[in-house]
Formats: structure tokens, sequence, C-alpha cells
């Protein structure tokens, strides 16, 4: 499950970590008084579109804003709107809230700090770099020196100070900032496990004039897996950022991920829903979807997942594996 921006850094927060001022709205009515709260006469204040992916500065949903009119014009055009990145697609994605956000530019430096469960290794990795603030993935492929390999903890042992050394070398900080750093990493490690990440993303860890580390931005995927342990953080669910089917399969209990070719299939079993993938790829087609029914399906399970699958409209033909699933879908069409 995937947070915004703000629920993220809130998240962060909450377990020490540095993050700037910032304010949350949803209506035009809010950004008076949270303007006055937030923005420095000087400098202005960030205000940020805030929806499920990235690319949001170059697709103008991100500004630094110095008057109140500007904010309440950006904030007019955006709330409501379908904010288009390259990451969405060409239909976009619903803006409900702005986050207004304190500047804390300039600043020294921009570093890049993120940590994934690698399920290969059953391990956490960490990864950082001193190139922050731009996309990860073109650092990566550029300048592969400026990124570390990948840091690999033991969720048993925990982060250790050698492991900690290992990234403040990558980042080639000053030594006088070893202590501070190794306080955020081992603050993140905690809000990592105790909150169930998936994934968390800061980019970019600001370091500060006054040397002070900052979250300036922040990307947080919970385990869903691990959800039912969280009450409180099921809640932050934002299913406009979600496809529909998506989330209607999620309440179904179906394993439905949307693709965007257009040959529809359902499976029993990952294994044979990834091995029928392959064969329509190997025969110059695209699938529309990845569906699971699970095991057990009865009819009722299997008409649901096929109206789910019918419900795209970019579906034809439609290919159900294996046999008695195809009897099912036939007394489900017949019924």
């Amino acid at each position: 499950m995937n947070l915004h921006e703000y629920q993220a850094k809130s998240l962060l927060a909450g377990m020490g970590m540095p993050c700037p001022k910032e304010i949350a709205i949803q209506q035009i009515s809010q950004l008076a008084d949270a303007w006055q709260h937030i923005a420095c006469p000087s400098k202005g204040a960030v205000l940020k579109a805030q929806v499920h992916a990235g690319g949001r500065g170059k697709a103008g949903g991100v500004k630094v804003l110095k008057q109140l009119p500007e904010a309440q014009a950006f904030v007019q055009q955006m709330l409501g709107s379908q904010l288009v990145t390259y990451q969405t697609g060409p239909e976009g994605q619903y803006v409900s809230s702005i986050l207004l956000c304190e500047n804390i530019y300039p600043v020294r430096q921009e570093l890049y700090f993120g940590m994934v469960v690698d399920r290969e290794s059953q391990r956490v990795t960490f990864i950082v770099s001193p190139e922050g603030g731009v996309e990860i993935e073109k650092v990566a492929h550029e300048t592969p020196e400026k990124i570390s390999s990948g840091v690999s903890i033991d969720p048993l042992t925990g982060v250790q100070p050698c492991h900690i050394r290992e990234m403040f070398a990558v980042l080639q900080l000053e030594h006088g900032l070893f202590a501070a750093f190794s306080r955020l990493v081992n603050q993140a490690w905690k809000a990592f496990n105790e909150l169930d990440f998936a994934l968390l993303e800061i980019n970019p860890l600001v370091l500060r004039e006054t040397g002070e580390f900052m979250c300036a931005d922040a990307k947080v995927s919970l385990d869903d897996n691990a959800l039912y342990r969280h009450p409180e953080l099921q809640v932050l669910r934002d299913e406009t950022q979600e496809d529909p089917r998506e989330s209607q399969a999620a309440k179904l209990d179906l394993n439905y991920v949307s693709l965007d070719g257009n040959i529809g299939c359902m499976v029993n079993g990952a294994g044979l829903a990834m091995a029928t993938m392959d064969i329509i790829k190997l025969y110059g087609e695209q699938p529309a979807n990845f569906l699971d029914v699970g095991g057990g399906a009865t009819q009722e399970r299997v008409s649901e997942a096929f109206r789910l699958i019918v419900s795209d409209s970019k579906v034809n033909p439609y290919f159900p594996q294996p046999f008695w699933l195809i009897f099912l879908v036939g007394l489900s069409v017949a019924t």
C-alpha cells in the first residue's frame, strides 16, 4: 500500500526523523491559515500536489511560491485535477490534497537514501548516493560509481556500525557528520521494521548549512501482508490513487494487477499465471492483467474475477487457465 508524501513524512517524524514543517490541505479555504503557519516572508513556501507517482516537479505539480495569491491560483488549478507525469500514464492521477511545505533551501547538499525488502536474500537493503534530487535509476545508469551496490542487513541482527560506516563512505561526508547520520539510519531502521515498510525512499535527503539532515521528500510503501497488524495505517489508503479494478480485487481477496495489453488472463496459481503471460508474450501479444484466483476457487469467486477482467475495455480476447477454470467460467457466464 502506497502512502502520500505527507503521510510518509508524518510517520517518519513520529519516529524522530527530521522533516520540514508542513501542512496538507484538501480545500482552498484551508490555504490562508496554513500559509500563515508555514510560509517565510522572504522565501515563501513549497506547494506539492499529492499523488502516488514520481516526476511531479517536471509535470508542474511542485512550485516554490512567495506570495499567497500565487499559492491560491496554484491550489485552485491543482485540487481536483488529474496530474500527468511520466509514471502515471496519459490518464494521470487525481489530486485531492496539496502539501504546503517549509522552504528549507538553499542547502549544502542533496543526497539519496533508500531502503527496500530484498525478497531473494530475505534481507533489507539500504541504497545511498551522494547524487540526490534526481531519479536514482538515472544515477545508476549514468554514474554507477556514485551509488552504493546495496548494504544488506539481516533483520535478526539489525544495523551494525560497520553498515553505517560503509554507507557514510559512499556519501563522502565529512567526519563530523557521522553521529547525526548514524542517528538517522537507526531511526529509519526502527520505522521500517516497526511499521512494516516494504519501501522507504528519501529523495532528496538534504544536508542543511547547519549540518542537520532533513527529509525533504519521502516515499513509503507498506507491506500489504502486514497491514492486519496496523489498523491505524489501513485508514491511510487513498483509493483514488489506485486502479479501480485492483481496489475491487483487493476487497474480493483476488491477486490482480492491471497491465497494458489486451489479452485478459485468469489463472489458478501464480506460477501458472506467470507462465501464461510468458507464452502470450512469446507469441508477440501482450497480457492485459495478472489474475490469480487462488486455491479453492468457487463459481462465485470465478464470476467476480471474470467481471473484473471484462470490465477492462481493452480486453479482447480472454484466456482462462486451466481446464477446470474454463468450466467454472462457462457456468458463470451461463448463470
